[in-house]
């Protein structure tokens, strides 16, 4: 089951299974992999501190394989950055050292997979 760590607060493990959830059909609706993408381990962590750091500060959130850092509970609403994260989440389910390992050879902003997240989050904004 996903979770939300933030200090414990209540209610929030059932918050972030429906964010994940609703994300996790949105990219369903895409098939951009064989495999369907897999929530059961991922979890969600909303960490003000880590984002006040040099090479976060640019971030709302991000991602490492089953793990989603958000700079605050409050981005749990935003759909469009759970759902580009999430993306994230399960390009690393299929490709657990290139997608990583692309940011060495492309940079963040021509990297391939972020342009996949965000067409993919794009493509289904538009759709609704």
């Amino acid at each position: 089951m996903p979770t939300l760590e933030s200090g414990r607060q209540p209610g929030a493990s059932e918050e972030a299974s429906i964010v994940l959830a609703r994300a996790k059909e949105r990219l369903d609706a895409l098939d951009l992999y064989e495999r369907p993408i897999r929530i059961d381990h991922v979890r969600v962590l909303c960490l003000k501190w880590l984002f006040r750091l040099p090479w976060f500060r640019r971030f709302d959130g991000y991602a490492m394989w089953n793990l989603i850092l958000l700079r605050s509970r409050e981005l749990l609403r935003d759909d469009q950055l759970l759902c580009h994260e999430l993306c994230h989440v399960w390009q690393m389910q299929h490709r657990p050292l290139r997608m990583p390992l692309s940011y060495l050879r492309f940079g963040y902003a021509r990297n391939p997979y972020e342009e996949e997240a965000r067409r993919a989050c794009t493509s289904l904004a538009s759709a609704r």
